[in-house]
């Protein structure tokens, strides 16, 4: 897992609005980018909620909020919609980000090992280098963590 101070990696991933989006296109702006496993689940809907509720503050601190996950566009498409998110979520159905970022790890689940995406956070600053690393993200309360953070 990248680690604070590394230089954030960049990226293009297809988001919710249909564009293609990098992480150079928020350069100047601290930049909170959460991966998380599952569009529409209890816990990824807790967390997105949470960054959801906690938009106003995020954005007077000049950051922006990016979710991805391996979900598909038309998956991220219909969890915005339901729950009223308010950000961008990106699709990484490779997982090469996920890769990059070094979130996707063996999970074991009643005794059959699967790659899968662990939950983590990483607020990235103006420049482009990672500020503050939270891994193994507990979703309820998250968004108060990056906000005191931020």
């Amino acid at each position: 897992m990248l680690k604070e101070g590394d230089r954030a990696p960049d990226f293009r991933l297809k988001g919710d609005d249909g564009k293609e989006h990098s992480l150079s296109d928020f350069r100047g702006r601290k930049v909170v980018v959460y991966f998380y496993p599952k569009d529409d689940t209890p816990g990824c809907t807790t967390e997105a909620c949470g960054f959801r509720d906690s938009m106003e503050n995020i954005s007077s601190k000049n950051a922006v909020v990016i979710g991805i996950s391996r979900d598909s566009e038309d998956s991220h498409r219909r969890f915005k919609s339901k729950y009223g998110l308010n950000f961008l979520l990106l699709s990484d159905p490779t997982s090469d980000v996920c890769r990059k970022f070094g979130v996707l790890v063996e999970k074991k689940m009643y005794g059959k090992s699967s790659m899968g995406l662990q939950r983590s956070t990483f607020i990235i600053d103006e420049k482009g280098k990672i500020s503050k690393v939270f891994p193994k993200v507990t979703p309820d309360g998250h968004s108060m963590e990056v906000m005191q953070f931020i």
